[in-house]
């Protein structure tokens, strides 16, 4: 987009195995068939623009992003403050630094970020969705997101 410093990814894992059945911690929670043919797909689907990535420490965020990691020849951080429940505000805030970074994270954190992004009159193409392995590609300038982008999910 004209005007733009860089840009940001948020990705929400891809599908996971049914979470009534799981008896386990839902943390170690993985990936289905499903969400294992998603993640092999995101670098097909989201491109070599990704400098690095932070993952929410849940089994089925890692699963997720290990592909792409992998296929782009970078290291996954682990990062607490993208696990359910947490703030989505400090993930907006890193999303705005930019720098080709891909965060991946939960449905609930998404789902806030991006009505956030919306209820602040920030253009999105795409609609406020978040499925299971989407992506939104953030456009940032100026310290600020500007633009958001939803990508849907691979498969």
């Amino acid at each position: 987009m004209p005007g733009t410093e860089s840009t940001a990814y948020l990705l929400r894992h891809a599908k996971a195995g049914s979470r009534e059945r799981w008896t386990s911690p839902d943390r170690e929670r993985p990936l289905s068939h499903a969400g294992t043919v998603q993640a092999a797909a995101l670098f097909a689907v989201l491109g070599s623009g990704i400098r690095s990535i932070r993952s929410s420490p849940y089994v089925r965020c890692m699963q997720t992003v290990q592909p792409l990691a992998t296929a782009l020849g970078l290291h996954v951080v682990t990062e607490p403050r993208l696990a359910e429940g947490e703030d989505p505000d400090w993930t907006a805030r890193q999303l705005a630094l930019g720098g080709g970074a891909l965060f991946c994270t939960h449905g609930d954190v998404m789902a806030a970020v991006v009505c956030g992004l919306s209820e602040a009159s920030v253009p999105l193409v795409g609609g406020m969705q978040w499925a299971k392995g989407s992506t939104w590609v953030f456009e940032v300038g100026g310290g600020r997101i500007v633009a958001g982008r939803y990508v849907p999910p691979p498969g």
